[in-house]
């Protein structure tokens, strides 16, 4: 019989017989959870499966047929002694040899002797005798064929043990099994069987806490059983094991980076990368300087550099088009296993196996967040795939023994796919940096493997700087005023000119009294105006005006002349476009638009695009709105018969007035006024339905004055997009007095929309 010893590490349990320190077998139980203890039940798990036996709840007893069989064959005699038990094993289980068959009876003899000076009769022990032996046959047959075997058979007990399986357990542990009990309820239950733990040890170690409330060893058996679908899915093992950011001592990040891969560990079998986020800046002073510097090195000592500057660029129709995938799938593992086969790229089978592994991984955590579907899994493995194509060839095409690459996204995470590809890139053999100097950023990238390093001061770095152009560096009071208007300008109510570069705007529901009484303030006075995450929400005025208070002409002609006192465009005749009237845009309309979204990068290089002299954000501000209008469908035949086209063309060709209006349009400040009067019969053209409604996206204060009351404004929109107010009795046949004001700027509707 072999003697029980303490083990050093759980690796021990692993270990032949022959290469452990004493020729000794182990019996421990475990009451608590970590990481390593994790780890462990895995491997023990598949150690048992190979050369043991797993109890998942308790040993059934002998059943009538068990014992029927029993007597059968051996009959009910028994003798309390070694040799009568060597015997019986002789017949019961023939394919034990001699030392098996000793060191068995033996142990059986040793612990129904035990029973014996504790006090029970030659009856009880015959029972216990007759149960050992059919429990043997029928559930540790395969064992005691292995005992003395220089790979030690393995026993895993999972549950609370009873006192006659405790006996049994121990009789095979003392005849050369190791034995684990996982006892995810504590030790109180063992020890009244064990008082003094004589039979088994307890495992000890730091940071242990209770098990999981769903652990188990059918989740072990699952998460076995996962782990073998997933490596179909990598195909094949890779040699090397990734090891991020243990390597790296204590420090500036940007410093470790430039650590040679020779410098960062030895072992062969590992590759030694770093997976990093930068929150914020050490010094605004330096801070530029620093990343160049940075980029120069890593240029200099032949590291492959991939920089992304915010966020990631979509897959364009092209990149989306070359990802070979069927039309549907049935299980993620189908949709990442056919996906997989567009990762071929890497010269390296090794690394092409690590990239398909990242990957794989990638999507089987996706696939089981909440809400996800295989369509949107589908989705995303396609631009993970097309981001994949574009960015790892230039990091890993002709890559050299132990060369790391480094992958900059310089600018925080902003969605689910980018984190996604950053979480893939993170465990290859690339430095992976994520640098967000603003903190006022949202990065939502979160990782186990992620190392973040939080600097307490903030600045707004547009882009990384790669060359000597692309240097901004602030002088200390420079900073200092930027600090000074952080204060002064964030939640206070006070704005510096053009602080913010987007905005929405929201139209108010009013009387029609608060026309005139909203007209004349500053967007920042009005009510539901906000500035939050950096966009401006402007309150306007959307109104028709229908009828003509009390028929009072006058006073009516009186109430306009009053809002011409602000810097107001006056259009007096309809249609002032027409339809009918030449637009150079409308030959590039169908380039410009395409797939249901504006080609802005194209319309922004065109040749004929008129606004390249606005300032940038303004220019996006007008895209955004175009787009917006197109979205929400609110023209007539969007969608249906080529109107978008329209109304690509149509706000591409504003007129120099007005776009001179746009150009000067500060968010938090006045914004620009409309006033369109329709005395008559005719309709508004579409191209003025277009540009009305797009500058009240853009933010104009608008109102029609018609005091026919008829449908002259309505007929181009799906649906009321403006408010009515109908004031009093309808007139018709007017004729416009001069409503002109010295100070006012005055245009008709073709001066304003028509260029010149």
């Amino acid at each position: 019989m072999l003697d029980h010893k303490r083990i050093e590490s759980l690796d021990d349990y692993f270990k032949r017989l022959d290469e452990r320190k004493e020729k000794a077998v182990y019996f421990y139980r475990i009451n608590g959870y970590n990481e390593l203890v994790d780890r462990f039940i895995t491997d023990y798990y598949e150690a048992a499966r190979k050369s043991g036996v797993i109890i998942e709840g308790r040993i059934p007893n002998p059943d009538e047929k068990n014992l029927a069989y029993y007597e059968e064959m051996m009959g009910m005699s028994f003798q309390m002694s070694v040799g009568f038990i060597s015997s019986s094993l002789v017949k019961w289980l023939p394919r034990m040899n001699a030392y098996q068959r000793d060191t068995v009876a033996t142990s059986i003899y040793d612990c129904l002797d035990s029973l014996r000076k504790a006090g029970k009769n030659e009856n009880m022990l015959k029972n216990a005798y007759i149960k050992f032996m059919c429990w043997l046959y029928y559930k540790f047959e395969r064992i005691v064929g292995q005992l003395g075997n220089q790979d030690v058979p393995k026993i895993l007990y999972e549950g609370e043990i009873s006192n006659y399986e405790l006996m049994l357990i121990s009789i095979l542990s003392n005849a050369g099994c190791d034995v684990v009990l996982l006892q995810y309820k504590g030790d109180a239950n063992y020890l009244k069987l064990d008082p003094g733990s004589t039979t088994s040890d307890e495992l000890r170690m730091q940071r242990m806490s209770a098990f999981p409330q769903d652990f188990s060893l059918k989740k072990v058996r699952e998460a076995i059983q996962e782990a073998f679908n997933n490596r179909r899915l990598y195909g094949g093992e890779p040699k090397w094991t990734n090891c991020t950011n243990a390597w790296m001592k204590d420090g500036n990040v940007l410093e470790q980076i430039r650590t040679p891969a020779p410098l960062r560990g030895s072992d062969p079998n590992l590759f030694y990368n770093c997976f990093c986020r930068v929150n914020g800046v050490d010094d605004k002073l330096t801070y530029p300087g620093e990343l160049y510097r940075l980029y120069t090195d890593l240029e200099k000592s032949n590291r492959r550099v991939v920089i992304v500057d915010g966020e990631i660029p979509v897959p364009t129709m092209e990149e989306i088009g070359s990802v070979h995938r069927k039309n549907a799938y049935e299980r993620p593992d189908q949709l990442i296993l056919d996906l997989s086969g567009n990762l071929i790229f890497a010269a390296n089978n090794d690394i092409q196996m690590l990239i398909r592994k990242a990957f794989a991984d990638t999507l089987l955590e996706a696939s089981k967040a909440e809400g996800m579907n295989l369509h949107k899994l589908t989705n995303k493995a396609v631009y993970l795939v097309c981001w994949l194509k574009r960015y790892l060839p230039r990091l890993f095409s002709n890559r050299k023994e132990m060369e790391i690459g480094c992958f900059v996204h310089f600018g925080a995470c902003r969605n689910d796919n980018e984190a996604a590809l950053i979480r893939i890139i993170g465990r290859l053999p690339v430095d992976t940096l994520v640098l967000v100097p603003d903190r006022n950023e949202t990065c939502v990238l979160t990782d186990s493997l992620l190392y973040e390093q939080n600097c307490i001061t903030s600045m707004n770095v547009p882009k990384f700087p790669k060359e000597p152009t692309d240097l901004q560096v602030g002088t200390s009071a420079y900073h200092a005023e930027r600090e000074l208007d952080a204060i002064m300008y964030q939640d206070t109510g006070i704005y510096r000119n053009q602080q913010y570069a987007k905005a929405d705007a929201v139209s108010l529901k009013t009387m029609y009294e608060e026309i005139q009484i909203l007209w004349k303030e500053e967007v920042k006075y009005r009510p539901n105006f906000s500035t939050v995450d950096g966009i401006v929400t402007i309150p306007v005025i959307f109104s028709k005006v229908s009828g003509v208070k009390d028929g009072d002409l006058n006073g009516y002609w009186n109430s306009i002349k009053e809002l011409m006192k602000e810097d107001v465009f006056l259009i007096t005749r309809v249609p002032y476009v027409d339809s009918m009237a030449p637009n150079p845009m409308k030959a590039f309309s169908t380039e410009f638009f395409k797939n249901g979204k504006l080609q802005r990068e194209k319309i922004k290089n065109h040749r004929s695009y008129p606004y390249g002299f606005m300032r940038e954000d303004m220019q996006d501000h007008i895209l955004d709105k175009l787009q917006l209008l197109i979205d929400q469908k609110v023209i007539k035949g969007t969608f249906e018969n080529g109107t978008e086209y329209t109304i690509v063309a149509t706000v591409l060709n504003l007129s120099k007035e007005i776009i001179r209006i746009l150009q000067k349009f500060d968010f938090t400040k006045k914004n620009p006024k409309l006033i369109y009067i329709n005395t008559g019969e005719k309709m508004i053209s579409l191209e003025d339905a277009i540009i009305v409604a797009f500058l009240n996206l853009v933010g104009f204060d608008i109102v029609f004055f018609v005091p026919t009351g008829y449908q002259s404004v309505e007929n181009h929109y799906n649906k009321k997009i403006f408010e009515e107010h109908q004031i009093g009795e309808y007139v018709y046949d007017l004729q416009i007095p001069d409503l002109h004001q010295p100070q006012t700027r005055t245009g008709s509707w073709l001066n304003i929309f028509k260029r010149g």
